[in-house]
């Protein structure tokens, strides 16, 4: 085991030395080969960071199309929601208009007073009625 590590190692180095051996000497095709593999390098790495960088702003922007669509929707319920609401307001302000016409008036105020007179005492025969009966019966 501890042959083979040391085997290893001495590889390691050997391969690690004529890795860089080009970078002492100054011969010019030594520098071209070592430059040209290190730039197929950098334009791999290059390309394969561009790709996942495509991928994530797709991703992005499948996902602020989702957020668009879903804004939309939410502006066209509150708008449907908005236009609801004004009518109702519409219709009680109409309804408290009306009140305000009946009540203003003296005659209007006796009339109502007298109605609202003539459905108690009918409530109160109606009650009576029944109370007899349930007697009798």
């Amino acid at each position: 085991m501890l042959v083979r590590d040391m085997n290893y190692r001495r590889e390691h180095r050997a391969s690690r030395t004529s890795l860089f051996d080009g970078l002492d000497g100054l011969e010019e095709g030594r520098l071209r080969a070592s430059s040209s593999y290190s730039h197929d390098i950098t334009e791999r790495d290059n390309d394969e960071a561009l790709e996942n960088l495509q991928d994530r702003v797709s991703f992005l922007k499948r996902v602020t199309g989702d957020i668009h669509e879903e804004v939309e929707s939410h502006n066209r319920l509150l708008d449907k929601v908005g236009n609801k609401m004004d009518s109702a307001r519409g219709i009680m302000s109409g309804t408290i208009n009306r009140f305000k016409l009946v009540f203003e008036k003296k005659s209007n105020r006796r009339s109502c007073k007298l109605i609202a007179y003539f459905v108690l005492l009918f409530l109160i025969m109606y009650y009576l009625i029944r109370l007899l009966n349930f007697i009798k019966g």
